[in-house]
């Protein structure tokens, strides 16, 4: 009996997802790993988060969803927040890294970023146009 469970989420883009696990101090592994589970299970991902103890944290991309869903051993779960304020945190830094990206493609620059009392983050972008 497997223990792995599937979480889809809305990420869409690999590198945004790549920043905003480096954000929160994961250091993901590209390329096709076997994320480890109960009693040596395992299962295939595209980018993992390899833990010490095994309960590894995976990424694989959904066809049909066009997005990358969470695969992880839900039993073996140690991160210091439950597996839904980390996909929270996981969203809104991919949030961010997204907005940044596209606004420096459209030729701003990141002037400020707050973080406010309440978890929200406010970005200030500024451009200059000659």
């Amino acid at each position: 009996m497997s223990h792995f469970s599937t979480v889809k989420t809305q990420l869409r883009k690999r590198e945004p997802l790549i920043k905003a696990l480096h954000d929160l101090g994961y250091a993901p592994e590209l390329g096709n790993h076997l994320i480890r589970g109960y009693r040596g299970q395992t299962v295939e991902a595209e980018m993992a988060v390899l833990m010490p103890q095994g309960g590894d944290i995976g990424f694989r991309w959904n066809q049909k969803t066009e997005a990358y869903e969470l695969v992880t051993d839900l039993d073996l779960w140690k991160e210091q927040v439950p597996v839904e304020r980390f996909l929270s945190q996981l969203t809104q830094r991919y949030a961010v890294n997204t907005v940044i990206s596209a606004t420096t493609e459209e030729g701003f620059q990141l002037a400020e970023q707050k973080s406010n009392i309440d978890g929200s983050i406010e970005l200030v972008v500024t451009r200059w146009d000659p």
